[in-house]
């Protein structure tokens, strides 16, 4: 990403937040209001009428599947499996949320009984620069459940910027890291899925994650090249990814335990019925959900 702009690629998924938000209640998989707010003003127009007319919605969204096959389907379908797994971890009365590279993820706002825990955005200086003054249009007073931590996951460690913030490692917290560890390098992953293994026995993480096989090739994959191209324009080109045979073990001897690993075609079926075809050009991009063991199984840990 260059200095001093907010993402672009966290405006993408606003945007297919926002076409699925303007769906009729009974239709959408999630409702989020915020998501417009952070489009540019030709993207918020589009949003807008893909609100008011159902036609109108159906093209655009027909529109940018041919150009990002896959794409959209994955973001809507990921958001809604976070969200549930997150409403499961409220009602299991865990009450610290982290949110690792918040974007423009909007769950501290919308998600029924969050603003009882205590939830930690964590991203760059720009992009939550930028989020705090779209959102300070409709939220005010600010929400006092929510603390922005500012971060540079290549720079500086969870442990010291969330320390700082007030997180409490001794109590169990839910670490959602969406959209982001295909970005970092593999000292950046590691460090930050030790630190989440460190913490309170039961803490669960939900992440996504790129297979390696379509950064080394050695995958075959129908990924379009208009997501490439569009991922090295934006100057966010992704950089990590994991085989999916090794997440277990990996995680392991980082003092988690893997819980489920779900391919897009696999949580594109389970949250959106969709079809095997409707998330072909996404079948690379995974969703896994982890959870720290008790300290005597980690106590050997490397």
């Amino acid at each position: 990403m260059k200095e001093n702009q907010a993402s672009r690629t966290a405006q993408s998924m606003a945007i297919f937040r926002a076409l699925e938000s303007a769906r009729p209640p009974k239709e959408r998989l999630f409702a989020d209001e915020f998501a417009a707010m952070f489009l540019s003003p030709s993207m918020r127009l589009a949003a807008r009428i893909a609100k008011k007319s159902g036609a109108a919605r159906n093209r655009l969204i027909a529109w940018i599947d041919r150009r990002w096959p896959g794409g959209r389907a994955s973001a809507v379908a990921r958001t809604c499996l976070i969200d549930r797994t997150l409403r499961q971890a409220l009602m299991a009365e865990i009450r610290q949320v982290v949110i690792l590279g918040a974007g423009y993820d909007s769950r501290a706002y919308r998600i029924e009984g969050i603003e009882d825990a205590r939830v930690f955005e964590v991203d760059r200086r720009e992009t939550q620069a930028m989020k705090r003054r779209v959102l300070m249009q409709r939220l005010c007073p600010f929400p006092p459940h929510v603390v922005f931590v500012e971060t540079d996951f290549m720079k500086q460690t969870l442990a010291e910027v969330l320390a700082s913030s007030g997180f409490d490692r001794d109590r169990k917290a839910f670490f959602i890291w969406e959209g982001v560890s295909n970005y970092l390098d593999e000292r950046a992953v590691d460090a930050t899925l030790r630190f989440v293994g460190s913490n309170a026995p039961g803490s669960q993480i939900v992440f996504t994650y790129t297979h390696r096989g379509l950064l080394d090739g050695s995958g075959a994959f129908s990924v379009s090249p208009n997501v490439l191209r569009h991922l090295q324009r934006a100057g966010e080109p992704w950089t990590f990814g994991f085989y999916p045979t090794e997440v277990a073990s990996y995680l392991h001897a980082r003092g988690l335990e893997l819980k489920q690993d779900l391919g897009a075609i696999e949580y594109g079926a389970l949250c959106m019925g969709a079809s095997k075809d409707e998330m072909k050009g996404y079948e690379f991009y995974h969703v896994a959900i982890a959870e720290v063991r008790k300290r005597e199984e980690t106590s050997c840990r490397r």
